[in-house]
């Protein structure tokens, strides 16, 4: 756990991040005269999903599926030419 004051943290901060994010340093502690303030973590990435696509073939578009655009707009109090 590497500790900076805040003027070099101020002045060094692109690479402060720099070195949390590339696991050189797992935390940095910013102190403000002389007495701990703040800690600079990197963030948990989280797995991205393979959501688009995911349904693909599971069901059919019918042909009229826009066939109660009308309908649905006027219920929601949209003017019919919006």
């Amino acid at each position: 756990m590497r500790t900076v004051n805040m003027l070099d943290a101020k002045t060094s901060l692109s690479r402060l991040v720099e070195s949390v994010e590339a696991g050189e340093e797992a935390e940095i502690v910013i102190a403000r005269n002389g007495r701990p303030a703040a800690r600079l973590l990197p963030i948990a990435s989280s797995p991205v999903l393979g959501r688009i696509g995911i349904a693909r073939g599971a069901f059919e578009v019918p042909d009229d599926i826009d066939g109660s655009n009308a309908e649905i707009a006027a219920l929601f109090g949209v003017p019919p030419d919006a």
